[in-house]
């Protein structure tokens, strides 16, 4: 029961990115997509180092050690994947992406010498078998793939980071350096042709709407649960964004609802009971 409301809060959050495609789509479409991150994790650490600047000062050393690195992670992954978005679908990118929930355990394991149950590695096949369901109709390896797959490796590296990381430090101020940093990284490669930003009154709240609430909320709130869950959990519970990308595509980009949606998602959803089950079995 304990871990109910972070595991909620994490749905929550997914469900926030995933309503976030849509909007997202559209923005970059207006404006280079490095020019939209770069801005998009600026006005999130601004926001987010306003709301509550003493906070900030009370990180200890090494937790901002800590958030550099987890930003480091967070920011390559976000850059992964937006080149590859370039080469690749954006269904194909949802499910590359989502196979975090395998990279997540085997990372764990490797870095931590965590062992791995059955019903995990089961948890996960689940998942990554519904993902597949859901988005996967030919599959073909190229520049975009093995981009999009860099992300998945940092976004599982990120996740781990965040289960060891977090506990013991605040979860505001953390966030806030890992925004910072991502907010640097995305400067560093879209600043050389300078930021161009068009001045769509749609645009700018789109880019505010997903600064503020997809980017500096959700952020906290992750960061804030992961320290109460387990990794695998975690992992599992994040998958469900491709799940909520369809559906708000569904109703609101009027996307087809396929069988194949219907089914990938229940196998998702399921995997995320059983991950959930296991950890309150303990």
């Amino acid at each position: 029961m304990r871990t109910l409301l972070p595991l909620f809060s994490l749905v929550a959050v997914t469900a926030v990115w995933g309503g976030t495609f849509v909007v997202v789509k559209d923005a970059v479409s207006q404006a280079p997509t490095m020019d939209f991150l770069a801005m998009r994790f600026l006005i999130a650490t601004a926001a987010l180092a306003a709301l509550r600047p003493s906070r900030v000062t009370t990180l200890s050393r090494a937790g901002v050690k800590r958030g550099i690195l987890l930003g480091m992670a967070l920011g390559v992954a976000y850059i992964a994947q937006t080149f590859g978005l370039e080469h690749t679908s954006a269904s194909l990118s949802g499910f590359i992406t989502g196979m975090l929930v395998v990279f997540t355990p085997v990372i764990a394991g490797l870095v931590l010498r965590q062992r791995i149950g059955k019903v995990t590695w089961t948890a996960v096949a689940i998942a990554v078998a519904g993902l597949g369901l859901m988005t996967v109709h030919e599959f073909a390896v190229g520049p975009g793939e093995l981009l999009t797959l860099v992300c998945a490796v940092f976004l599982a590296l990120h996740i781990v980071g965040l289960g060891v990381w977090s506990p013991g430090h605040d979860a505001h101020a953390l966030t806030v350096v890992q925004l910072a940093v991502a907010a640097c990284i995305c400067f560093a490669f879209g600043w050389w042709d300078g930021i161009d930003l068009p001045s769509d009154g749609g645009f700018w709240l789109a880019l505010v709407g997903t600064a503020v609430i997809a980017t500096a909320a959700a952020y906290v709130i992750q960061t804030w649960a992961q320290a109460r869950l387990s990794l695998p959990q975690a992992a599992v519970v994040l998958t469900l964004e491709p799940v909520f990308a369809c559906i708000f595509g569904v109703v609101f980009d009027h996307d087809e609802l396929t069988t194949r949606i219907v089914i990938g998602g229940a196998l998702v959803v399921g995997a995320m009971y059983l991950a959930e089950l296991r950890s309150g079995s303990r």
